[in-house]
C-alpha cells in the first residue's frame, strides 16, 4: 500500500511501477473476499456472497500477505539514503491523512446507512484517531485497520534501526533474529505482547521483501539467498497458522498447500516486478492505480457491507458486488488525487518545518550539540 518515492512532484525514476499493478490485484483479492465470501460467511455482517466462487475467494485473504511483502520491499527502499526524521515524517504523512479521511468517510456512511446492523459514536472516532483503537476498547471503524497498526510498527522498527545505525550494516542479520523470535513466540512463548510488537505472526512477509530489497540492490550472495529461503518459509507457516482461526470462524476447508503456493507466488511476483524497470503505459496510470489502493482499502469492507444491506434484492450478488467494487474503485481515485496527494504535501510541508523549528529553538540551549545527533542537525 505505498507507493515509492516521490520527489519535488514528479516521480522517481527509480520506481518499481510494476508493484503498482501488484498492489492492485492484491486490494482486489482482499475485496473479493471481503463481498464474496467473508461477509456471508460469518457474524452477519452481508447477506450478498457469491457461494459459486468461495473456492477460489475464500483463499483471498492472502492479498493482505502481498501488502506485506511490498512493504518490506518499499519500506526499506524508502529508508535508504534518509534520516530517521525525514523517514518518519514521510511515512506520517503518507498514511495519516488518508487514514483520517477515509475513516471519517466509513463513520459518516455508517451514521446514515448502517443501522440496524451497524452503529458508531463520536467515542469511536475520537479512538479510531489513534489508528490502534483496540487500545483503547473501542472497535475498528472497519476491521481492515488491523493491517495498518502492523504496518505501522514495522515502520516504527525500521525508523529504530535507522537511529542505532543499524539499518545498512546489520539489516540481514538482525532479520534472522526476527525470524527466530517468532518462530519462537509462536510455538512456545505464545505472549501477545510479543506478537504485537515484533509482528511474530507475519514477520516472514516484511522480512522476505526486506530481504528482495536487498537484492534489488546486487546484494545476493549465498547468506542472503540462505535467509531468503528461510524467511519464505517461516511467512509460509505463519500463513498456513492463521489459516486456523479462518477454519474454525468460517468453518470452511483451507489447503495448505494451495495457501504456500499462493504465498510462494506472491513473492515470486514481487521478485520479477524488480526485474521490470518501466512499463509500456504511462506511468501517471501506473501511478494512479497504485495510489487508488490504499483508499480502496481503508474504505471497501464496512461501507460494501452497509450498501449490500440497503441494496439486497435488487439486482444479481454479482451485478451488486461489480457495481459496488466499481463505485467504491472510482470513489478511491477522487480521494487520492483530489485529497490524499495534497493533504500528504500540506504534512509533510508543516511537520518539517516544525521539526527545523523544534531544532533551532534546542540548538540555543547550552550543550544542544550534545544532546542532537549530528544527523540530525539543520544545516545552516
Amino acid at each position: 500500500m505505498e507507493p515509492m518515492a516521490q520527489t519535488g512532484g514528479s516521480i522517481a525514476r527509480s520506481r518499481v511501477e510494476v508493484l503498482d499493478l501488484l498492489r492492485l490485484l492484491a486490494v482486489l483479492a482482499v475485496v473479493l473476499f471481503h463481498y464474496g465470501f467473508r461477509g456471508a460467511a460469518a457474524d452477519e455482517m452481508s447477506s450478498t456472497s457469491l457461494p459459486e466462487l468461495q473456492p477460489v475467494l475464500k483463499y483471498g485473504f492472502l492479498g493482505v500477505q502481498i501488502f506485506f511483502i511490498i512493504s518490506g520491499f518499499v519500506i526499506t527502499y524508502s529508508a535508504e539514503g534518509r534520516s530517521a526524521s525525514t523517514f518518519a515524517i514521510a511515512r506520517v504523512s503518507r498514511i495519516y491523512p488518508g487514514f483520517v479521511f477515509c475513516m471519517t468517510v466509513t463513520f459518516l456512511v455508517t451514521l446514515v446507512i448502517g443501522a440496524p446492523r451497524y452503529e458508531t459514536s463520536i467515542a469511536e472516532w475520537v479512538a479510531n484517531l489513534v489508528i490502534d483503537a483496540p487500545t483503547f476498547n473501542k472497535p475498528y471503524m472497519d476491521g481492515a485497520y488491523w493491517s495498518i497498526v502492523y504496518e505501522i510498527v514495522f515502520y516504527g522498527w525500521v525508523a529504530l534501526l535507522m537511529l542505532a545505525g543499524w539499518l545498512r550494516p546489520y539489516l540481514s542479520g538482525v532479520v534472522v533474529l526476527w525470524l527466530g523470535l517468532s518462530l519462537l513466540n509462536e510455538n512456545i512463548l505464545e505472549s501477545y505482547t510479543i506478537r504485537r510488537l515484533f509482528l511474530t505472526d507475519e514477520s516472514g512477509f516484511f522480512a522476505v521483501g526486506i530481504l528482495l530489497f536487498l537484492i534489488y540492490q546486487n546484494r545476493l550472495n549465498a547468506t542472503i539467498a540462505a535467509i531468503l529461503s528461510f524467511a519464505a518459509g517461516v511467512a509460509v507457516y505463519q500463513a498456513c497458522s492463521s489459516a486456523d482461526w479462518l477454519r474454525d470462524h468460517y468453518a470452511i476447508e483451507l489447503d495448505n498447500a494451495v495457501i504456500g503456493a499462493i504465498c510462494i507466488v506472491g513473492m515470486v511476483a514481487v521478485a520479477l516486478a524488480m526485474q521490470v524497470r518501466h512499463l509500456p503505459i504511462p506511468v501517471g496510470i501506473t501511478l494512479a492505480l497504485g495510489g487508488l489502493t490504499y483508499p480502496m482499502y481503508l474504505m471497501h469492507q464496512h461501507i460494501g457491507y452497509m450498501l449490500f444491506n440497503r441494496l439486497a434484492g435488487l439486482a444479481h450478488p454479482a451485478i451488486l458486488i461489480a457495481a459496488v467494487t466499481a463505485a467504491m474503485l472510482f470513489a478511491s481515485l477522487l480521494i487520492w488525487r483530489y485529497f490524499e496527494r495534497p493533504a500528504q504535501r500540506w504534512m509533510k510541508t508543516k511537520l518539517t518545518s516544525g521539526l527545523a523549528c523544534l531544532f533551532d529553538a534546542i540548538s540555543v540551549l547550552p550543550s544542544a550539540s550534545g544532546v542532537i545527533p549530528a544527523r540530525f542537525r539543520r544545516q545552516k
